[in-house]
């Protein structure tokens, strides 16, 4: 857990650890250089309970070389993550390390989450897809953050290693960026329940409206592209970007976002990320995705059509 003056939320966000179902772990907490009582209130949480490691950086290095601290630090072969103002619910760590010890072959699982305010009040849901295919996909298209809640994975810790750890260049989404230098070296999951609380308050480092933050999801999708074509043009970056519920695309543009999209799942195949039976799959969920952003007038033919055809 990277903490930088969380004081207002540390406590619940400690607590919600220590009070889970699964109880062995060491819980590695990186002040980073915090200007307020945060760092206080771990070593008095450190005093009671002996799983907790209080790392202590002398000035505010930014959340990247937070987290490879803990990650450096740690010695178990599963590596957590939380953020210091969210909250876990209870069962959160043992169904991810049970998930993990049954499927040998996923490396990294996440779970649902409530987003909610700084008062803990409900805001909406976020269910990322369960289905290594659908994670892929949404890696690429739409929201950079789509095919996880960051803040909830569960991985193998030497593949977080093998992939390079967090890269400090990247303040804003170097989590995105360490799932795509994970590519190819592991299978994806997420627990289809909702095991976690993401807070979202004034002031906090990746609000949706930061022009840095959305500089390195351009950055990080580059990164993405040229792993999986050897190239990343500009216009497929911005029609991938813009495939999400609240955007619509021309139709020139939508018959182009389906052309990158296409390429994007035969790379897939031929990468051999996903099996060749799973394109039917990743095919129905492109045209799903290309009928939210498509011109309302072919969205209510669609809707027409489908409901003719189960009268």
């Amino acid at each position: 857990m990277p903490v930088y003056n969380s004081e207002l939320y540390l406590a619940e966000a400690i607590e919600s650890i220590l009070g889970q179902t699964f109880t062995d772990f060491e819980f590695i907490i990186v002040d980073d250089g915090s200007e307020d009582s945060s760092a206080d209130i771990i070593r008095q949480y450190a005093q009671r309970d002996c799983r907790i490691r209080l790392i202590q950086l002398v000035e505010n290095a930014g959340p990247s070389i937070a987290r490879n601290a803990g990650l450096n630090a740690a010695k178990a072969k599963l590596y957590a993550t939380m953020d210091s103002d969210d909250v876990s619910l209870p069962e959160r760590l043992r169904k991810q390390v049970n998930l993990l010890q049954a499927k040998p072959e996923i490396g990294a699982v996440g779970v649902h989450c409530r987003t909610v305010d700084a008062n803990m009040r409900p805001k909406y849901d976020r269910q990322p897809p369960a289905r290594h295919a659908l994670i892929l996909l949404n890696h690429f298209v739409g929201l950079q953050s789509a095919p996880f809640v960051h803040a909830s994975l569960m991985m193998r810790r030497c593949l977080v290693l093998e992939a390079g750890g967090y890269d400090v260049s990247i303040n804003y989404s170097s989590d995105c960026d360490l799932i795509t230098r994970m590519l190819g070296l592991t299978r994806f999951a997420n627990i289809p329940e909702r095991l976690y609380l993401h807070r979202r308050r004034p002031g906090q480092r990746t609000t949706h409206d930061n022009p840095r933050r959305d500089q390195d999801i351009i950055e990080v999708r580059q990164r993405a592209l040229e792993r999986i074509w050897g190239e990343a043009p500009l216009d497929s970056i911005d029609r991938l970007g813009r495939i999400k519920p609240w955007s619509k695309l021309t139709w020139r543009e939508r018959r182009a976002a389906k052309r990158d999209i296409l390429r994007l799942i035969d790379a897939f195949i031929a990468a051999e990320w996903v099996e060749p039976g799973e394109r039917s799959l990743l095919l129905a969920a492109m045209n799903r995705q290309l009928e939210s952003v498509s011109p309302q007038l072919w969205q209510k033919f669609c809707h027409w059509r489908r409901h003719r055809r189960w009268r």
